[in-house]
Formats: C-alpha cells, structure tokens, sequence
C-alpha cells in the first residue's frame, strides 16, 4: 500500500510517494523518519521500484540516494549504499552520503575562480579550498520533488545570484530513473542567467557486499582511465596529468582495491589512499562502461556509465567508525569506494583542461548510470 502526500512549496509542487509506516520499505526505512520541514519547505522519503524488485529510496534533502536494494547472485536483496535511518541524521551528522554536489563538486583552490576577468571568491572549507560548492552547497539544500511514476524521480532546485559566491541565477534540474535493466540513472540539467561555473555529481558510497561494516579492499576495479590528476597534500591538482601506467593507479585491467593501497607512493599519501580523479580515455564509447566494481562474495557486479571526462576514486579513507548508519552500523575506514563523474578538481583555474563554463543561452548537461548484475 502507497500512500500519496501533496503540499505546496514555495516553488513548484512536491510530490512524495511512501511506503506505509508499518510496511517500511525492502531495505528497512520508515518513512516517517524522513517527513520533515527545513527551511519552510516539506522534505521526505520517495521509493522507486522497477519490475525485478529493486528498490531505490532517495530523499530530497540534498537529492540523497538513502539505500539500494538489488539482488545478489543467489537472489537476495542487498542494501549497496552507506546512509542514515532518518533526515534527523542526514543534518546533524555532517557528509556526503548519496548526495548531490553542487554548484562545483571537488576542489576549487582557495576558493577564487574567474571568468571574463571578474574574480570570485567561494567559501574556502577545506584546506583553505572550496570542496562541493561549500559546506551549505546543494548537498544541504531542500530540492522540489516531483514522483511521475514509479521508477522516476525529478528534483528541482533554484540557486540564486552570488548564492556562496557563486554568480548567476541558475536552475537545476535532476531526474533520478530506476531502470527495467537494474540501472539507477542520474541525468543532470542546468540554465544559468550570468556566466557560471558548474560541475554537478551524486555522491553516493557504495559497498557492493551489502554490509558496510565491512572493507572494501577485496572489491575488484577497473577503469578506463589512462591518466590521473595528481595532488599536492591539500588534495588540490597540480595541473599535471600524469599516466597510470606502472603506479598503483593503474586499474585498466580489474585489480582489488587493497592490492596497491598501501603502497609506498607520494600521492597515496597525499590522498591518504585512493581520492584522485581519474581522467577517463577520450575516444572511449560513452555508452560503454567507463568503470566496473565487483564484490566476489556478493556476487554483484556495478558498472559505471558516464558523458563527463572524469571520475573521482576515493575509497572512504575519512570514514573511521565514528559515523554510525543506518540500523546503527558503524562505518569503519575504507568501508565504501566513490565513484564521482565530474569534470576535473579546479579546472575553472586550470584551462588545460575540458572548461566548466556555462553562459547564458547555454545548457549544461550531464549524465551518469550505475547498473547492477550478478557477475559471470
């Protein structure tokens, strides 16, 4: 039984479908937990299925995926992404978790940008560098919610004017789609009234044995990635892009997580483990895999699909068990890989690099897909 919440916000309609209080949903969230108000405008929990069971529950504060179910090789359904029980959680405990990231996901260094040579200045919240837009970025914010059906979600936000320094009045649009084929897509949209700078992506964690508590080291990762953006200690790019071959970056043909980790090499340590942007082949097929994660014991298998020229790899270095989840799970160290389409960390300083400029008239678009099976 779906029950079916209407309230107005302030700028379109929000339209929540939940699973009933007593039914809670496959993965074990109660709704409930999730109807809140922030900021004057209505938040809840919104449930996607398609027809081979999988379920997809987002909230739309900070456009969160809160959990995935999807089947293992012996048919069971297995929670893939770290998050909380409640909303109460998502704002008091600060992260990431599910989130999108906006206006400019990763790093922008020392917050300053320009273009047409007016010099901006972000919030400067790690390091001394403006990390996802800053701490208040859209991964805090009240998205418009709007459930067609029940496999699609579409999330509305408006950014105004010099918003955490940003310049431009810009609307976002996102449509999360839960797939016949086991897929969740993320299909991003954005108009912008001044010239801008965007760089939009989901932030989910994810740890394909369906238990966080424990390591993702023995998980198996390729990517097609040549080259990778290296950093300084600050986690900034030095503008350099240098190839993956024969470094513990290189995972052009599958390799586990842990294998190289720990190695002795100045930019493991810099990223205290894997948190660098990988800089995807350009003559690659974009309806081909950029990126594919399997767990052996689960049997599930993740495949990456994206139009960005890049993905930031990171694998949960700051989590430390200090973070508890959902069922009240502890979330040690290295329990969850990242896998972020973006274009590249500060490249609005860097014009070597693909630009991330958007000017009125123009429309920034992006796109990523995470598609699930049981590997062979």
């Amino acid at each position: 039984m779906k029950k079916v919440l209407f309230a107005l916000a302030i700028s379109g309609i929000f339209t929540a479908c939940q699973t009933s209080h007593n039914q809670g949903t496959k993965s074990g969230l109660d709704p409930e937990k999730f109807n809140t108000t922030v900021d004057g405008k209505e938040v809840g929990l919104f449930t996607l299925t398609n027809g081979n069971g999988v379920e997809a529950c987002i909230t739309n504060y900070g456009g969160r995926l809160v959990s995935l179910m999807v089947p293992d090789r012996n048919g069971e359904f297995r929670d893939v992404v770290l998050g909380h029980d409640s909303i109460a959680d998502y704002i008091d405990i600060d992260g990431n978790l599910g989130a999108l990231i906006g206006r400019y996901g990763n790093r922008i260094n020392q917050g300053k940008f320009s273009i047409d040579s007016v010099v901006y200045q972000l919030p400067q919240n790690d390091f001394g560098h403006c990390l996802h837009g800053g701490p208040k970025g859209f991964h805090h914010a009240v998205w418009d919610a709007v459930q067609p059906n029940d496999s699609t979600l579409r999330l509305s936000l408006f950014s105004p004017d010099g918003e955490y320094g940003f310049p431009g009045n810009v609307n976002v649009n996102v449509v999360y789609t839960l797939t016949g084929d086991n897929a969740v897509e993320i299909a991003y949209e954005a108009t912008t009234d001044a010239p801008t700078i965007l760089n939009l992506t989901n932030h989910s964690y994810f740890n394909l044995s369906g238990n966080p508590a424990n390591d993702i080291l023995a998980e198996r990762l390729w990517i097609d990635a040549g080259g990778y953006t290296p950093i300084d200690s600050t986690f900034m790019t030095t503008g350099e892009i240098a190839s993956v071959a024969g470094t513990p970056f290189d995972f052009t043909t599958p390799k586990a997580i842990g294998r190289d980790i720990d190695a002795d090499d100045m930019q493991l340590r810099n990223g205290r483990g894997y948190d660098h942007n990988m800089v995807l082949r350009g003559d690659r097929d974009i309806n081909a895999p950029a990126a594919t994660l399997t767990d052996d014991e689960s049997g599930i298998m993740m495949e990456m699909f994206t139009t960005e020229p890049g993905i930031q790899f990171y694998t949960g270095n700051f989590l430390d068990g200090t973070v508890k989840g959902k069922k009240g799970t502890a979330y040690p160290h290295r329990s969850a890989i990242c896998l972020e389409s973006q274009h590249y960390p500060d490249s609005p300083n860097k014009p070597q690099w693909p630009s991330v400029v958007v000017r009125p008239g123009e429309k920034y678009t992006s796109y990523c897909k995470y598609r699930f099976s049981v590997a062979e």
